[in-house]
């Protein structure tokens, strides 16, 4: 009997293990279980572990989970939970025997993501060697020492290199989540899971996992309303020193301030807002790939093609293709 009941649907498999945090159980089920079009579910989501039955977490409640390994031989996402009772113990880098044997079943092509030190699975596992990926920062040391071929970047929310993807602490799983989604189903879609959740919607996965000044101090200055400025504006050619005027400040006062509240620089912040802006007008409205250039900011199509191309692998009119059907059923 197969563990997915509705074909069609892409099919998220979450391996849970002894010590689970249940928060980052929640996290998967909350965005996949939560993205619909046109009122229709887009994703099926089942628990597993390496043998069905109860699983204790960091708490004082356990899961009953309802499937073994054999659901990682059917899915098209596999999701991996941080468990510290196991993943802050290991010594020698190797995965136990039953848990290499449940992710030997996982499908060639399929997407495996882990959320904090879940990541150790993977790398345990070779998944990483030679990719990108981060974890939790209290961990970053103890992993690099265990496995020196991941190219380890401890700094930021979340990575993805080649089908494999990592996150940092808890709130990053949502991000990381969010972000598969878009990949999925697009914008909107990931827009409506996150306003449902009341979650940001987007945060860079480059963005820093820790951020200095993340509310600004009773009576400092923010740099909120130039953000807000910038984003009414974003058909504009804009300039640091006319974000930077916005809040009286230097550029370098300004250029600081901000990368202390939102943990990227305003160049890198702008340009991932205009890709945002450029993806919804072509999942959403028929204007020619010139037009989406000029309402988000790039100038040209050239320069809209280059920085897609850049950031998301795929041109501007492939990516409308992949998502037109998903806005056509949402209207329809």
């Amino acid at each position: 009997m197969t563990v997915f009941q509705h074909p069609g649907r892409h099919r998220v498999a979450v391996l849970v293990r002894h010590g689970l945090l249940p928060v980052e159980l929640g996290i998967p089920h909350r965005v996949f279980g939560t993205a619909k079009s046109a009122g229709e579910p887009l994703y099926e989501v089942a628990t597993c572990a390496v043998e069905a039955g109860e699983v204790r977490t960091d708490t004082d409640v356990t899961v009953n989970v309802p499937h073994g390994p054999e659901a990682l031989a059917e899915a098209d996402t596999v999701v991996v939970p941080s468990a510290h009772e196991s993943d802050e113990s290991w010594t020698d880098g190797r995965l136990p025997g039953a848990l290499a044997e449940a992710l030997a079943l996982v499908r060639p092509g399929a997407r495996i993501a882990s959320i904090c030190t879940g990541s150790f699975v993977l790398a345990a596992a070779g998944l990483l060697d030679g990719r990108r990926a981060t974890t939790h920062w209290d961990a970053a040391e103890r992993f690099r020492r265990l496995y020196p071929r991941v190219r380890l970047e401890p700094e930021v929310l979340y990575t993805e290199d080649g089908g494999v993807l990592t996150s940092a602490g808890v709130a990053s799983g949502f991000d990381l989540c969010l972000h598969m989604t878009r990949l999925d189903f697009g914008v909107a879609v990931a827009n409506r899971v996150a306003r449902r959740a009341v979650v940001p919607p987007y945060r860079d996965g480059g963005q820093a996992q820790y951020i200095e000044r993340p509310i600004p101090e009773p009576g400092a200055t923010s740099t909120g309303k130039a953000r807000a400025w910038a984003l009414d504006r974003l058909h504009e050619p804009l300039t640091l020193r006319q974000l930077a005027e916005c809040e009286a400040m230097s550029v370098r006062t300004f250029t600081r301030r901000f990368r202390e509240e939102v943990g990227t620089s305003p160049q890198r912040w702008l340009l991932h807002q205009r890709l945002e802006r450029a993806r919804h007008l072509l999942e959403r409205s028929g204007e020619s790939v010139d037009r989406v250039a000029a309402e988000a900011g790039f100038g040209s199509a050239a320069s809209l093609r280059l920085h897609f191309q850049a950031a998301l692998g795929v041109s501007p009119s492939a990516y409308r293709r992949t998502f037109a059907g998903i806005a056509v059923a949402e209207h329809g």
